[in-house]
């Protein structure tokens, strides 16, 4: 037997970050937005937890304890006294260390994916408990739809959304290390204020205006993300220059995201793109998106 959940990549609309805390994190005023590019994990009983990938970029992922999908099997078996004899298997489709969530999606996946095989029951409390043990953008991969997360990002608000949102999301090659960014962002931003949610943002979110979404389109990490990337200008540049309503590195970078005013734009700004030079290529995507979903 084996179940196969799917799971969505994320987008930052908003990403407001705050001081780092003593225990090394930030609060965060961290507005998520699901996108309709996926991986999906299948889980099927084994004789031992093993983790498979394939897909874009799946030699990137790692396939020992340290991807987060193993650790999501091992947390639920612990908490059900269950020995996590799993196969894993990742079929990656969401950009690899692209702030776009693809490893806390993994997690996610995993985690849904076991408690339907193993039929451990957990509730949905736990399921979440479970996520923001695993990581700061875990619960919203489970969730999905769109969300404000405070604290470090894993204390979530459900948030209205009016419409669809066409992106376009351009994929750099290599990745960003997530704490190099933030160790960047102090050392640029060392009197950080206290984060807090975009009034404008959440009304354009509700009332699914691209362009008002477009005009508060904000991320903290960015001038970090450039910092240590600067050929991320050239890409944001040319999206905008191809007839996107805005650019903005997603979370940490360095995937550059474009919002654009329907499907048919977010082609023309992916092959603009993708012609640039600038990227390695561009996915057209939309958002709101479900949460992991058991598909089977």
């Amino acid at each position: 037997m084996s179940i196969t959940v799917r799971v969505p990549a994320k987008v930052n609309v908003q990403l407001a970050v705050g001081p780092a805390r003593p225990d090394g994190f930030h609060d965060l005023a961290n507005v998520f937005l699901a996108v309709s590019l996926y991986d999906e994990v299948t889980v099927t009983a084994a004789d031992e937890l093993r983790v498979t990938c394939a897909g874009p970029d799946a030699a990137q992922v790692p396939l020992d304890r340290a991807n987060l999908a193993a650790r999501a099997a091992e947390l639920l078996a612990a908490r059900h006294g269950i020995d996590p004899r799993v196969h894993l298997h990742i079929a990656k489709d969401i950009p690899v260390a692209g702030g776009m969530a693809g490893g806390s999606a993994d997690g996610a996946g995993a985690l849904l994916a076991c408690d339907a095989l193993w039929g451990t029951g957990a509730s949905r409390a736990e399921l979440l408990d479970i996520c923001a043990e695993l990581g700061s953008d875990v619960p919203f991969s489970l969730v999905g739809g769109a969300a404000l997360g405070t604290g470090r990002g894993e204390q979530l608000t459900p948030l209205e959304v009016g419409g669809a949102f066409h992106w376009v999301f351009a994929v750099a090659d290599g990745g960003l290390s997530t704490p190099a960014v933030y160790r960047e962002f102090d050392r640029l931003t060392p009197d950080a204020a206290a984060p807090a949610a975009s009034p404008a943002l959440l009304d354009a979110l509700r009332t699914g205006d691209a362009k008002a979404l477009a005009a508060a389109l904000t991320n903290d990490l960015q001038a970090a993300a450039l910092s240590l990337r600067p050929a991320l200008a050239d890409t944001l540049a040319a999206g905008v220059s191809a007839g996107a309503l805005a650019g903005i590195v997603s979370g940490s970078g360095p995937t550059t995201a474009f919002l654009t005013q329907d499907a048919a734009r977010a082609h023309e700004v992916a092959a603009a793109l993708t012609a640039s030079g600038t990227c390695r290529t561009a996915r057209v995507a939309t958002s709101p998106a479900a949460g992991a979903t058991v598909l089977g």
